[in-house]
């Protein structure tokens, strides 16, 4: 079959290009269009900007783009993020009567509707807004059982800067007044102007969810914190204390264990207030394990007015290796002006560390002292003799001396504990310093407390 040849369209019989003249929505230089109806851009010669004429509305494509590139994350960027995959569509900056500014992106995605990405340069929030109403509740708001305490109040956000597409007609110069409530990870802001009232609940997002979603490098140590930022701290403080709980726990239970040991020997020495010097060995005492602590108890009840100087040696029969250690026993009583009193209970305990097993003798020196001071505040008719001229004083009972296995230092009690404690100390300083910071940037006072209860800050 034989092809019908096509006609032959003369030049002269092809419309003219129609002639047109515009004002540069940048400069506002006229610009004469040669070819209007064919024409796709145009350079404007006076300004630069390159311009789409083929829509009826002439837009700045150079501009366009040049404000596109400056800005964090650039228009038609996609990321996913909370499982969601959303395109950025429009920018808005926005600050309070033009101080303390912060950004907000309007995602999209065509199945979830539109959300917000929120920065102030500190950190990251994703906004949704609220069609359901929250309700009072105790001087706070509630929504969805959950209550968000004043944070802002009484604010003004205008609107400096829009880029893209929006779902509504926004303008530069836009005013709304603002309230916001917050509780740790989450902001509740309620916008309100002369048309409509509307709430947006917003989820700060980890710096390395924003990261992962749209290539945004977080700050690094922001500071202060975001109003509804929750504390890094707060979870470690929970899990140390936990665990310095169960470890106080245990070492209480291991010096209740390993308190009081068996007693290897005792017996009774008779001491005179008198000045004199006394020395006596004891013995024998067998020590049965690799390695114990040994303590040495001297108690003298009945004591009165006087201390009792003791210095013990536990000597070794076999190598003579000799363990030292020096006690007081002491009690006074009295009355003055106040009326009786007494200090000190007659009692002295000593503690010998990492002795080795073997059988010892105990070498005990020990000397009783009277108070001098006491013949004008005490009586002393519980002593047998008594001479102002040389004072020689019985004490009644005289001393126990007993040698036991097993006793725990206190004071490493009490070091132990403190050392298990830190962590938690530790901790507890640092998310009372942070949220001491998250609290002052309120100007509400309302903040909550420094420990309210967040059950969702683990999701």
């Amino acid at each position: 079959m034989a092809s019908t040849p096509e006609p032959i369209v003369s030049a002269a019989a092809a419309p003219a290009p129609a002639t047109k003249a515009l004002s540069c929505p940048s400069c506002g230089g006229t610009l004469n269009l040669r070819a209007a109806g064919y024409t796709v851009t145009v350079a404007c010669q006076y300004c630069g900007s390159i311009l789409d004429v083929a829509n009826p509305d002439v837009r700045l494509i150079a501009e366009y783009h040049q404000a596109a590139a400056e800005i964090e994350i650039p228009l038609g960027t996609r990321g996913t993020l909370r499982g969601v995959e959303w395109e950025v569509i429009g920018y808005v900056q926005r600050s309070e009567g033009g101080a303390y500014p912060w950004e907000e992106y309007l995602l999209f995605n065509p199945y979830h509707g539109y959300r917000w990405l929120i920065s102030n340069g500190r950190g990251w929030s994703f906004g949704e807004m609220v069609t359901r109403a929250p309700t009072w509740q105790f001087g706070a708001v509630a929504l969805d059982g959950q209550a968000y305490t004043s944070f802002f109040s009484d604010g003004r956000a205008q609107v400096d800067y829009v880029l893209g597409e929006f779902y509504w007609r926004v303008q530069v110069g836009e005013q709304v007044s603002t309230d916001d409530y917050v509780r740790p990870g989450f902001m509740l802001s309620r916008e309100q102007n002369a048309q409509e009232v509307s709430w947006t609940l917003s989820q700060w997002l980890e710096p390395d969810e924003i990261k992962a979603a749209f290539g945004v490098e977080p700050p690094r140590n922001p500071w202060p914190p975001l109003p509804h930022q929750p504390s890094p701290y707060r979870g470690r403080i929970r899990t140390g204390f936990k665990l310095a709980l169960g470890a106080l726990l245990f070492l209480t239970l291991l010096t209740i264990f390993f308190g009081g040991g068996p007693t290897l020997y005792k017996t009774n020495l008779p001491v005179a207030l008198d000045g004199r010097a006394h020395s006596t060995t004891l013995g024998p005492v067998t020590l049965s394990r690799p390695y114990q602590l040994v303590s040495i108890r001297a108690r003298a009840s009945q004591i009165n007015n006087g201390w009792i100087d003791f210095d013990y040696a536990l000597v070794n029969r076999s190598t003579q290796a000799t363990y030292t250690a020096y006690g007081l026993a002491e009690r006074y009583s009295g009355r003055d002006s106040e009326g009786p009193w007494t200090e000190g209970g007659g009692r002295a305990t000593v503690k010998i560390a990492a002795v080795p097993a073997g059988t010892y003798d105990l070498v005990v020196d020990y000397t009783g002292n009277w108070w001098a001071g006491a013949a004008s505040s005490s009586s002393y008719s519980s002593y047998s003799t008594y001479s102002t001229a040389s004072p020689t004083f019985d004490v009644p009972g005289g001393a126990t001396i007993e040698v036991s296995r097993g006793s725990v230092f206190i004071s490493n009690f009490l070091l132990a504990a403190l050392l298990i404690l830190v962590p938690f100390l530790f901790f507890l300083w640092r998310h009372l310093k942070f949220e001491s910071a998250r609290k002052a940037e309120s100007d509400t006072g309302g903040a909550g407390s420094m420990f309210n209860s967040d059950d969702d800050e683990d999701d």
